[in-house]
């Protein structure tokens, strides 16, 4: 059976990713803003699972983990979250991204059901190398969950033949050495970077980190199959905490402008 995030890719156009963090700024307002941002043109929604530790994630992420731990959100907040996404989109891919640490803590058996009941496609665990995750691949083998490797400008061919061998769904290149939401990608290095990425692997490319806006987007989807955005809408969260409304309006907007740079 093929996963929706394979369907999603199947059309050859480029896609838009967009991250957020579960819970942020609080349950019912984040459920809110997935479906604003579901409803406004994007491919793939990412959800992140917050975590004490983020040790991959900027300050603005940072932050948004920090909001959501301090309103009590856990994964089963999270799969509730998904779960209410799904009651109005059936269609729409959705990945949670975190760390390992988190889904150890819950149990790894419990989680993949958790996932596949509220309707999650994938998943990136920003910390689980190759080496290490035998257990998780072995819980998700029978199931449509797609396991999206990190790829960064350091991975040498013979790590990138590793990280591919069990790779599905898309890659993650990211496309700087660092944090999200600082630095953006050398288009140039990101170009040679994707070409050899793509003569080892029929798997989509998507590029992420410091992606800020729509004229980024159009930059790299000229090169890869698809950008991630997500501290720039994080940021409107955080510049927005006490006016939802502005909130909401403000990211539905910014979500169709970077969806216009996918097609420009």
């Amino acid at each position: 059976m093929s996963s929706r995030i394979t369907k999603t890719f199947s059309d050859n156009k480029k896609k838009l990713v967009t991250f957020i963090t579960g819970g942020d700024p609080n349950f019912e307002t984040s459920k809110k803003i997935i479906k604003t941002i579901a409803e406004n043109g994007v491919d793939i929604i990412e959800i992140g699972m917050p975590f004490s530790d983020p040790m991959a994630d900027g300050p603005t992420i940072q932050l948004s983990s920090s909001r959501a731990i301090k309103q009590g959100i856990n994964l089963d907040y999270i799969f509730s979250i998904c779960k209410d996404l799904r009651n109005t989109n059936s269609t729409i891919p959705v990945i949670l991204m975190g760390y390992y640490n988190v889904v150890f803590h819950y149990g790894l058996k419990k989680f993949v059901s958790e996932c596949q009941q509220n309707g999650v496609d994938g998943l990136i665990i920003v910390d689980l190398q190759p080496e290490e995750d035998p257990e998780l691949l072995s819980a998700i083998k029978s199931t449509d969950l797609d396991l999206i490797r990190l790829i960064t400008p350091t991975t040498d061919t013979a790590r990138l033949k590793k990280i591919l061998k069990n790779a599905s769904g898309f890659l993650y290149y990211v496309t700087i050495t660092g944090i999200t939401g600082q630095n953006s990608a050398n288009l140039k290095e990101l170009k040679q970077s994707i070409i050899n990425i793509k003569n080892k692997t029929k798997l989509p490319v998507v590029s992420g980190f410091g992606i800020k806006d729509r004229e980024q987007v159009k930059q790299v989807c000229e090169i890869s199959d698809g950008a991630v955005v997500g501290s720039s809408i994080v940021k409107i969260i955080e510049n927005n905490i006490n006016n939802e409304d502005k909130m909401i309006t403000l990211v539905a907007n910014f979500v169709k402008q970077l969806k216009e740079g996918t097609v420009e």
